[in-house]
């Protein structure tokens, strides 16, 4: 065997038990107790959980804003590693008169030499025609199954209407892909933003904030669930960040609509009170971090089964960007890095806090997310035959949150001065150490396309 990991506590998301792990040639060969054979090296991980490698299905790495951008593939995939993850989907979104494959091959072009964890894509629908619907057919069956299409951004002509997400979920229910929708209700959103616009001078940050309240994002998932009752189709909603949202997704489920939904670390562990600080445009997102009773409606969401996956939106701005916004909130450049602090993060404030089990833990953030997404089970779980993505987790490590000990490329973080209790001590990316005690050991470009599979749940 390439590599043993002896005295193991894994932790699945449907049980815990002890045992050693014997991975060969990038896969899990053997978990038994007292594993017995030689071996290139052994790591020693009594007193820690062994997690299966994080996976974030919702990030934008190398996302271009006034010509430049914070976070490639190289740094963002080396930060992800550092924080526990050894999977991600970014997206490639299809530019209005061309091709969804345009998209995915230049993605694929930028990404490769660079990533140094595996990678897949979800496509993202801007132009809806028929040469798109027979696009959309054709990937899902070719390792791409699951497209992204946005409710708002009419300006910038990527909007979804209700008659194109009724026809792409048509689809979805014939092929097994799955739409996933930015669910927020645009005209009156726009209408609210020009409004707030007018007394920016004055309202700063917190104009961001009054211009998106809870209504604009329910009601948007109110309808998209609708559109997928009706159809049959497959709906999933990305970064969620309301209550009211929230209710509509446990309603649609107990109606039997195949609805499923995401929400983030910033809407569970902030609230719209950090937009009325000095720095406040820093925190801005799309949708927005809301208010108290959404962040505990979340939390239960979470514990319940209603939000089955956990993932950041991880979209990094450096604070020289952020402040581009002049005091103007609709020019703020919208997101906030997270993939590095995901696993520490909800951890601490999670587990540590007895608001979730261990194991819904590992499944809120590698085997939902592999199940629901077509990685499971060559991905998001400890099992023999799997591949050897695994995080040994130290969960006694104290650290405070600083962006300074950070390995992304940013030089700010949303979770600044948070105490976290447990930390990823070692991840393995198919049987390779690429990250030790938050550095990343790794080699740049090694990371993989993964094609997945249609027809996923959870």
């Amino acid at each position: 065997m390439d590599l043993i990991i002896k005295n193991v506590k894994v932790v699945n998301a449907d049980r815990t038990f002890s045992a050693d792990i014997g991975i060969q040639s990038e896969k899990i060969i053997k978990i038994q107790k007292d594993l017995k054979t030689d071996a290139a090296e052994t790591i020693d991980a009594k007193g820690k959980y062994v997690f299966p490698g994080g996976i974030d299905v919702h990030v934008h790495l190398n996302l271009f804003f006034c010509d430049t951008y914070s976070e490639d593939w190289d740094t963002g995939t080396q930060a992800a590693a550092c924080g526990g993850l050894t999977t991600i989907i970014d997206y490639a979104i299809q530019t209005k008169g061309k091709s969804i494959a345009e998209a995915i091959e230049a993605r694929k072009k930028d990404a490769d030499p660079k990533v140094c964890i595996d990678y897949s894509l979800h496509g993202g629908i801007t132009d809806w025609n028929e040469h798109t619907r027979e696009e959309m057919n054709h990937f899902v069956s070719n390792g791409i199954p699951s497209f992204k299409m946005f409710m708002i951004y009419r300006k910038e002509g990527w909007m979804a209407d209700d008659g194109i997400l009724f026809q792409a979920l048509e689809e979805t229910k014939k092929n097994g892909g799955i739409i996933m929708v930015h669910a927020e209700s645009a005209f009156v959103l726009d209408m609210l933003i020009e409004r707030y616009r007018l007394q920016t001078s004055k309202l700063g940050a917190w104009g961001h904030a009054l211009s998106r309240p809870c209504f604009i994002e329910y009601e948007a998932i109110q309808r998209a669930i609708t559109w997928a009752e009706v159809t049959g189709g497959r709906l999933y909603i990305v970064h969620m960040s309301t209550g009211e949202g929230t209710d509509a997704v446990k309603a649609g489920q107990k109606r039997g609509v195949k609805v499923w939904a995401e929400t983030c670390p910033h809407y569970l562990l902030l609230t719209d009170s950090v937009f009325k600080k000095k720095d406040g445009h820093l925190y801005a997102t799309c949708p927005q971090i809301k208010k108290k009773h959404d962040q505990e409606r979340l939390w239960k969401g979470l514990k319940d089964g209603e939000v089955g996956i956990l993932a950041t939106d991880t979209c990094t701005f450096t604070k020289k960007q952020k402040d581009m916004w002049e005091g103007d909130f609709t020019k703020i450049p919208y997101g906030v890095p997270g993939m590095e602090t995901l696993v520490p993060a909800i951890y601490t404030s999670a587990v540590g806090k007895k608001k979730i089990s261990l194991n819904r833990f590992v499944a809120l953030t590698s085997t939902n997310p592999a199940k629901l997404f077509g990685l499971y089970p060559k991905k998001g779980t400890i099992a023999e035959g799997s591949d050897a993505d695994i995080v040994i987790f130290n969960p006694d490590k104290k650290l405070t949150v600083d962006y300074k000990k950070l390995s992304t490329n940013c030089d700010w973080s949303p979770y600044q001065g948070m105490k976290l209790t447990g930390y990823p001590e070692v991840t393995i990316s198919r049987g390779e150490v690429v990250a030790k005690d938050g550095k990343f050991v790794g080699k740049v470009g090694r990371g993989k396309f993964v094609p997945r599979k249609p027809g996923g749940t959870i």
